[in-house]
């Protein structure tokens, strides 16, 4: 079965976020993605099988399906246009999101997805002791998104991973105000046996709504301020999300399961 390994929200190898992408002619047993997820060790895998004018796409991270990735998305649209459908401008993925949307906007890929809803909450003496830095606020999607005061508290963030599986929320979303973006951010996520997501397409699905509310503006450009780092481009349309960036293959390959 082919493999394509593909950074994603960068134009260099070693940055962004990597994910692996399986192009395959029919399903595999789903405890056979899950096995190659956890070889991979990336944060997530995508596995995808054309389906008439669309490809259903799936994500599985170490710890198991989920229902949105933006940077597997994106790595796989990228093998997509390269590999498999070169004359094509757009591809359209069935998901447990519902249907995706990648468009090719000259050298950027942009995505569709749906924003989440942000529920104000109480910032708690818990969320402290978890993540180390008590927040300015905090907010409840599928996330929990916190609010810091600058660029340099996220950059030196050093949360408790372990009691981080104790505080609401499937990820952990840290923003700030940018100095060179209008935000920066980073991605926690031990609940999905993930330590740090490099680059989160789906935590940008709270972090753009929030950001475009607080500057009353819809363009954001975000910086995901992991080890890697990695640029997104986004703007925010009623309930939708769009995020662009680029992408870089790191490996092609074949998988003997």
């Amino acid at each position: 079965m082919k493999q394509y390994v593909v950074d994603a929200f960068t134009s260099e190898v070693f940055h962004g976020n990597p994910a692996g992408v399986c192009v395959m002619d029919e399903w595999i047993p789903e405890e056979l993605m899950i096995n190659i997820t956890r070889e991979n060790r990336f944060s997530e895998t995508a596995f995808t099988v054309k389906e008439g004018d669309k490809y259903h796409l799936r994500w599985f991270t170490p710890g198991g399906e989920i229902d949105l990735c933006g940077h597997a998305t994106l790595a796989t649209a990228y093998v997509l246009f390269n590999f498999y459908t070169k004359d094509a401008d757009k591809v359209i993925f069935t998901t447990l999101s519902g249907d995706l949307i990648v468009d090719k906007k000259g050298d950027l890929l942009e995505m569709e997805f749906p924003a989440y809803e942000l529920a104000k909450i109480d910032v708690t003496d818990a969320m402290e002791e978890a993540i180390g830095v008590r927040p300015l606020e905090a907010y409840m999607g599928r996330d929990l998104l916190c609010l810091f005061e600058n660029e340099d508290v996220i950059h030196n963030l050093n949360p408790d991973l372990k009691k981080l599986l104790d505080i609401d929320g499937l990820l952990l979303q840290a923003t700030a105000p940018g100095k060179e973006t209008d935000c920066v951010s980073r991605t926690f996520a031990p609940k999905m046996a993930v330590d740090e997501d490099p680059v989160c397409g789906s935590g940008h699905c709270h972090i753009v709504p929030f950001w475009a509310n607080r500057l009353g503006k819809n363009d954001i450009v975000a910086y995901q301020a992991s080890p890697r780092g990695g640029m997104l481009y986004c703007r925010l349309d009623g309930d939708r999300v769009f995020l662009a960036g680029n992408a870089a293959l790191y490996s092609e390959c074949e998988l003997y399961v």
